[in-house]
């Protein structure tokens, strides 16, 4: 009898031990990501159902801006910054006659130019929720405003009162702005607090990378969303990727725009990435193993998220051509934080976004350098993040 005991325990002990390894063998799989560099941030936001990415990004951005200078974190009002696009958005639009963008996008240049005009506001005094709810939806408030500003457009003669008429909507909806507030005992104005907070407003730039305008000169982005007609320096993709790089070693995080509507974009894994499908470096059995597979099993084998997936190499011209065939558009803004390897030792970025926590990163992704390389639209930075030799060839003091 002690005997069957025996057996029955060790039975119990092997069998312990081989889900013990079998649990370890699953919590290995997919990517395996170890820090490099990252820089300190504040928690993720949410913009929710609102097309606010850009204001989100560029003032998380800011934000960063400020822990890095002060080792202070502030929280600031996103809405602050969109309620005031808004009127310009239409000003602007009305007076194009219609022949410009009027909708809720934006651009990262956007931030520091509202900043400079109307100043800036913590969110508990400006969250821009007066529509009864506690996130931002403006599915609603995007259809009135623009049946608003049509018409207005098309007018032959304005009265002069649209625009207190326009600014009453914006009230109903983000809240009155206010002239005064109080924040940590201290009486301020939104401009008065935005120069307490201790940047330079002029030090942000946009830089991308397009063969369709000269290297080294600033050029207006054709995308949608530059409404102000906003200007980015141009340099080759690699001093991109480098000015990235160095931006973040030397403790300054980077906004970045780009395009994450990507089969190779998984939100709910964590990962931006661009399979290469074709695996042409593959050798021996691998190789064989590979091409008797159908087209589906590839793409799903390169797709798996799983952190095997082998990555194209991306150019200069493939990147272009993506650009220039709209595979490659302004869909979303975000904060790159933080340079990680995976497993393989291959770089990525880690990435503040502004879906609220509800991922496997909590809030956060990682996009490979070749993703970045592909579909990056362009990135905000300090300039003093620029090296010297950088600064010279852009013409920057």
């Amino acid at each position: 009898m002690k005997k069957i005991i025996y057996i029955l325990l060790l039975a119990l002990v092997i069998s312990n031990a081989a889900m013990s390894q079998t649990d370890n063998n699953e919590e290995k799989k997919g990517y395996q990501f170890t820090k490099v560099k990252e820089n300190p941030v504040t928690p993720v936001g949410d913009q929710y159902r609102s097309g606010t990415c850009w204001s989100f990004s560029a003032i998380g951005l800011v934000e960063a801006e400020i822990v890095r200078v002060k080792n202070k974190q502030y929280n600031l009002s996103e809405m602050w910054i969109v309620r005031n696009a808004y009127m310009e958005k239409a000003e602007r639009y009305i007076r194009m006659h219609g022949n410009a963008t009027f909708a809720a996008g934006g651009a990262f240049q956007d931030i520091p130019l509202m900043i400079k005009k109307y100043g800036i506001v913590p969110e508990e005094v400006y969250p821009g929720l007066s529509y009864g709810l506690d996130k931002h939806d403006h599915s609603e408030l995007d259809k009135i405003l623009e049946a608003v500003v049509k018409p207005l457009a098309q007018s032959k003669k304005l009265s002069s009162s649209w625009k207190t008429a326009f600014n009453a909507i914006l009230d109903s909806y983000f809240g009155k702005m206010p002239e005064k507030f109080t924040y940590e005992g201290k009486e301020y104005t939104p401009k008065t607090f935005a120069a307490s907070l201790g940047l330079n407003w002029d030090d942000y730039i946009e830089i991308g990378s397009f063969t369709h305008h000269p290297f080294y000169e600033k050029f207006i982005i054709e995308i949608p969303d530059n409404w102000t007609n906003g200007e980015i320096y141009n340099v080759k993709l690699d001093e991109m990727i480098r000015i990235m790089d160095d931006a973040i070693n030397a403790g300054y995080c980077v906004g970045w725009g780009s395009d994450v509507s990507e089969k190779g974009f998984s939100w709910k894994n964590g990962v931006a990435i661009v399979p290469d499908e074709d695996k042409t470096d593959l050798t021996g059995t691998e190789r064989d193993k590979w091409e008797k597979l159908t087209a589906a099993e590839k793409s799903k084998a390169a797709y798996s998220f799983d952190g095997t997936a082998k990555e194209k190499v991306i150019t200069q011209e493939m990147r272009q051509e993506a650009f220039d065939n709209f595979e490659t558009t302004d869909d979303h803004g975000m904060l790159i934080v933080g340079i990680y390897k995976d497993q393989n030792g291959n770089k990525f970025y880690k990435v503040k976004n502004s879906w609220n926590t509800e991922n496997i990163y909590e809030g956060y992704f990682y996009a490979s350098e070749a993703f970045v390389r592909y579909k990056t639209i362009d990135i905000q930075i300090n300039k003093n993040a620029l090296t010297p030799s950088m600064k010279s060839k852009l013409g920057i003091k």
